[in-house]
This record gives C-alpha cells, structure tokens and sequence, in this order.
C-alpha cells in the first residue's frame, strides 16, 4: 500500500527538496562525508561510544551499581536489534518507495537496494541505540541521541528518505529501547551481578576506581570479604571462650 502521501504539496516533500537540493550547491567533498557518515561513519561512532560507556561505568565502587550500569549498557545494540526487526513489517506494511522513484529532482547520492523507505533502518537502529545508552549514562546517551539526528539528517540529504520516514525511525528506536526497558533489566541485571561476583570475567562488569585498586581486583573484595568471616569468627571464639571461663570461676566460688 502506499501509505504516505508523496505529492509536492506534501510539507514532507518539500522539506525533503529543501534538504536535498543541498546536494546542489555543496562542494563535491561535503557530499563525500556526508555519504560515509550517513552510509557507516555515524553508525561506527555510535558503537565506539557504547564500548566507551561500558567502559565508563564499570568503573566504580559499588559492584550493584555497576551490574545494572552494565546491563543497561547490554540492553542497547539488543534493543537496536529488536527495533530493526520489528520495523520489517512496519516498512512491508506502508510499503512507501524510496524519493527518487517518486519524484524528479531528487540527488539520490547512494544506490537504494529496492527496498521501501518507511520507517528508516539507520535512523531506528541509531536511535534506539542512543536511548539504550541514556538509560546506562545520561552524557553518552544524550551524545548518542546527537549522533542519531545527525544520522537522520543525513539519510535525507543523501536522498533516500523522506523527513518523515526518519521521524518515525527516530521514535521507533525510542519506543522499543524504553518500553522494553524494564523487561530487559529484570532480565540482564542478575546475569551481570553474577558475573560481577567472578574471579575471572567479573572485571568485564565491575571496576572498581583508585589508586589501590586501579583495574578493579574483584578477587581482592573476596579475599577482604573472606577475611572480615575469620575475624568475626575469631572473635565469636573469643567471646564463647570467655564465657565459658567465667562461668568456670563462678562454679569455683560457688564450690568454696
């Protein structure tokens, strides 16, 4: 079906000749970058931005802190990933074509392989990515949410999405990454506190920060939490052995 409306009279269309004819008057260099960052550059940003948010909030004191951090971190390229699915049959649905078979004029800066244009995949994926990251960390998540605009953007000026069909890639993104989010932390979080509890892999969920305890010794808290055992079991000893010795005084003195 065909959806959306896609006459020039439509404000969509004419935004999108507006933001399109760019095209025209841009250096050929401009349309160069623009093409890789709206093709892989964002997209590539927005993953190196996760890897440095889970390595930013792992690093801190309290280790539940950190598991639910991470496991906010853990729920973004999976909420990126659900969100492109369910956009399947959003865009089969609609089945709006992309700009350029629908209208003249229209610089299409990258080959569209056949597909339909509602809603934008990049748009829904950065999105929902960015959001996932705002829920771990509000600076990255809000860097992120930056980066999605720029993505969306982008997708309109290479031609190959109507200003609408990233809007509701936009909002999609955002829907799948908070509506499933309490789901997806009742999930995430008691596997990552496990982890967290390891010797071996616990550093890939909690770090802690200082100058002691520099890359976060996970094995470091246990052997402190074993030894805070002994001593309150040593002094239960102590306190039940001087018990029973001044019970044996007073038997002593009761027998005098």
């Amino acid at each position: 079906m065909a959806g959306l409306e896609t006459t020039g009279s439509n404000p969509d269309v004419g935004l999108l000749y507006d933001i399109n004819g760019l095209t025209a008057t841009a250096p050929d260099w401009v349309d160069r970058v623009v093409t890789v960052a709206g093709e892989y550059g964002l997209i590539l940003a927005l993953v190196l931005l996760t890897v440095w948010t889970w390595w930013r909030v792992r690093r801190t004191d309290c280790r539940e802190e950190a598991a639910g951090a991470v496991a906010a971190v853990v729920w973004a390229p999976l909420a990126a990933g659900i969100a492109l699915l369910v956009n399947i049959p959003i865009r089969g649905f609609v089945g709006r074509p992309s700009p350029a078979e629908q209208h003249r004029g229209i610089e299409e800066l990258v080959a569209v392989r056949g597909d339909f244009s509602f809603v934008s995949d990049h748009a829904t994926l950065a999105m929902a990515l960015a959001v996932g990251l705002f829920i771990a960390h509000r600076r990255a998540g809000l860097a992120g949410i930056a980066l999605a605009v720029l993505l969306g953007f982008s997708r309109v000026y290479l031609g190959v999405h109507y200003p609408t069909d990233v809007i509701g890639g936009l909002a999609l993104g955002t829907a799948v990454a908070l509506l499933l989010s309490p789901l997806a932390s009742a999930l995430l979080t008691p596997l990552t506190k496990l982890i967290a509890r390891s010797a071996k892999v616990g550093r890939l969920v909690w770090s802690p920060k200082g100058t002691r305890d520099e890359a976060g010794s996970v094995e470091e808290e246990r052997e402190r939490e074993q030894e805070q055992g002994r001593e309150r079991q040593e002094d239960g000893v102590r306190q039940e052995s001087g018990a029973v010795g001044v019970s044996r005084r007073r038997d002593r003195d009761l027998a005098a």
